[in-house]
C-alpha cells in the first residue's frame, strides 16, 4: 500500500470510529471552534485510544480539502441540473462542499479543470457526460483521486466506477407505446451518433419495430444534439418528407420542446396530428401543454447513487458494483394518442 493510501486509511479510520466526517476530524486537530464540545471529546478520545500520533494525523489531514468537484457540460438544460440536485441531497448530510465546473462540451475545458484538481485540492470528483476511457480518467487514477462517471459518452473500462440508465429499454418502451396506439411511421430524433446513450436508444427503437414486424426506415432516424434547435430542425425535415411520420420519439425532453415548436409553426396539433414522446422526464415535461409523454430517466437518483459511491471510494470502502444502471420507465401523459391514419 502506498504512503498516500495509508494516509487516507488513517483519516477514514479515525472518522469512522468517531462517527464523524474527515473534515470534522481536521477541525478538531486544528482546534477550530466550529465543533461541538461532545463531538470534539469523542474525536479526541478515538485518537488517544487508537494510539495515532497527533502530529502525523495533522499532516495527513492537510490533504483533505473538504471539497467534491463536479464536472458537467453546461446548465442550458434541466438534464444536468437534476443530477446536480441529487448530488447536493447527499452532500447536505455531510460536511463536504460541492465545487461545480462547466466544460461547455470542450475538451480544452476538461483539461483545464483536470490541471486544477490533480494537485490534491479535491477529495473526489463526479463527472457528468465525461468522455470515455480518456487520458483525463487515466490521470485521475494516477493521482489517486476517487471519481465516478455519470451517464458516460463512450466505452468505459471495467475498473471505472459509473452510474447510468437503461437507455436501450427506454428506447424500446417509447416505441412500443407508440406502436400500441397504431402508429407505424415512427420517427426518432436522437443525439450525436457517437454517444453510447444515443446508440442504445436507437437500438431499443429498432428492436421494438422489428419485433412488431415494422420495417425500419432510415429516413426516420435523425441524429443531432440533445438541444431544442435539433428538435425543431429535424421535425421540419420530417414533415417535408413525401410520407411524413405520425409520431416522433425525441431523444430528450429539451428536443421535444423543439418538436412542439415546429409542429405549431406548421399549424399542426398535438397529439391529434402528431404524437410525441420525450426522454428524461425533467420537471418541465409535466407542465407543458399538452403534458409530455416521456421516458423517465432517474436523473436525481443517478446523482445520489454516484455521490454515495464516491463517498465510499473516498473512505476506501469496497463498492458493491462498479457499474450501476438504474431502470427507465415510461410516463404516459397527454402528448400521445391513436393515429388518425
Amino acid at each position: 500500500m502506498s504512503e498516500n493510501s495509508s494516509r487516507r486509511s488513517t483519516i477514514a479510520e479515525i472518522a469512522a470510529k468517531a462517527g464523524v466526517s474527515i473534515p470534522t476530524v481536521s477541525r478538531v486537530l486544528n482546534n477550530r471552534p466550529d465543533v461541538s464540545a461532545a463531538t470534539r471529546e469523542r474525536v479526541e478520545q478515538v485518537i488517544k485510544e487508537s494510539g495515532f500520533i497527533r502530529s502525523r494525523v495533522k499532516t495527513v489531514l492537510k490533504e483533505s480539502s473538504g471539497i467534491i468537484d463536479m464536472l458537467i457540460p453546461d446548465l442550458t438544460t434541466l438534464y444536468p441540473v437534476e443530477i446536480v440536485r441529487g448530488v447536493e441531497e447527499v452532500l447536505e448530510r455531510t460536511e463536504l462542499r460541492l465545487a461545480l465546473s462547466l466544460t461547455h462540451n470542450m475538451l480544452e475545458s476538461e483539461e483545464r479543470w483536470l490541471s486544477k484538481v490533480i494537485d490534491g485540492s479535491t477529495d473526489g470528483a463526479i463527472l457528468v457526460l465525461a468522455h470515455g476511457q480518456s487520458k483525463r480518467l487515466d490521470m485521475l487514477h494516477q493521482h489517486r483521486i476517487p471519481f465516478v462517471v455519470v451517464d458516460h459518452r463512450g466505452e468505459l473500462g471495467p475498473d471505472v466506477p459509473s452510474v447510468g440508465a437503461t437507455n436501450w429499454l427506454g428506447g424500446r418502451l417509447a416505441t412500443e407505446h407508440l406502436l400500441s396506439l397504431g402508429h407505424r411511421r415512427i420517427a426518432i430524433i436522437s443525439g450525436d451518433a457517437s454517444l453510447r446513450c444515443s446508440r442504445d436508444r436507437i437500438a431499443g427503437y429498432r428492436a421494438a419495430l422489428e419485433d412488431a414486424g415494422v420495417a425500419v426506415d432510415a429516413e426516420l432516424i435523425r441524429p443531432g444534439a440533445f438541444i431544442q434547435q435539433t428538435g425543431y430542425e429535424q421535425t421540419c425535415a420530417l414533415l417535408d418528407l413525401a410520407d411524413p411520420p405520425t409520431a416522433i420519439f425525441a431523444g430528450s425532453d429539451t428536443q421535444a420542446m423543439g418538436v412542439y415548436a415546429a409542429l405549431r409553426a406548421r399549424g399542426l396539433s398535438l397529439p391529434g396530428d402528431m404524437s410525441v414522446v420525450g426522454f428524461d422526464d425533467v420537471p418541465l415535461a409535466s407542465i407543458v401543454t399538452p403534458a409530455l409523454t416521456t421516458v423517465r430517466q432517474p436523473l436525481a437518483e443517478m446523482g445520489r447513487v454516484a455521490t454515495t459511491m464516491l463517498l465510499r471510494l473516498i473512505a476506501e470502502e469496497p463498492l458493491d458494483s462498479r457499474r450501476v444502471e438504474l431502470t427507465t420507465t415510461l410516463i404516459v401523459r397527454e402528448s400521445t394518442a391513436p393515429t388518425r391514419r
